[in-house]
């Protein structure tokens, strides 16, 4: 093993840990809400804009649909969204934020913010790593292949 790879040095490793980090921080906050972080994403995405397809939820989220439909079987069997067929091409489901589904945004919206005051970082300094990460993961996928 070479002496200069070391797992702490690793970017790949502090990006997993930043993110297992952030998701444990997240699931007693999101446990209040009856909800997980993949369904939080969902919720959110919808927030930002309701009536999506399952396709453009994937996208937007970076998920297979075998991920995405599990997700949104269980948020519609706790009566936050619901899926509808199109009548025009029944292979399109778009999914639609119920009475239920839209009333957590309040709390919902908040827990960003709680999250960044926890990182004892500046919105700044957050939004630059942010960039920094997007940037990163773009260039990882563009070479990839």
């Amino acid at each position: 093993m070479s002496e200069t790879l070391r797992v702490r040095e690793m970017a790949c490793f502090a990006l997993h840990s930043a993110a297992r980090a952030v998701t444990g921080y997240y699931r007693p906050l999101l446990d209040r809400l009856g909800l997980t972080y993949p369904q939080f994403l969902i919720l959110v995405a919808l927030w930002e804009a309701d009536g999506r397809t399952v396709t453009a939820l994937g996208e937007e989220l970076d998920l297979d649909s075998g991920t995405v439909s599990p997700l949104l079987k269980r948020l519609e069997a706790a009566g936050l969204v619901e899926r509808r067929r199109e009548a025009a091409d029944e292979r399109v489901v778009t999914v639609h934020l119920t009475e239920d589904g839209k009333a957590l945004e309040k709390d919902g919206c908040e827990i960003p913010g709680t999250i960044a005051a926890a990182s004892d970082m500046t919105v700044e300094e957050i939004l630059a790593l942010r960039d920094q990460i997007n940037r990163f993961t773009e260039s990882i996928r563009k070479n990839t292949n």
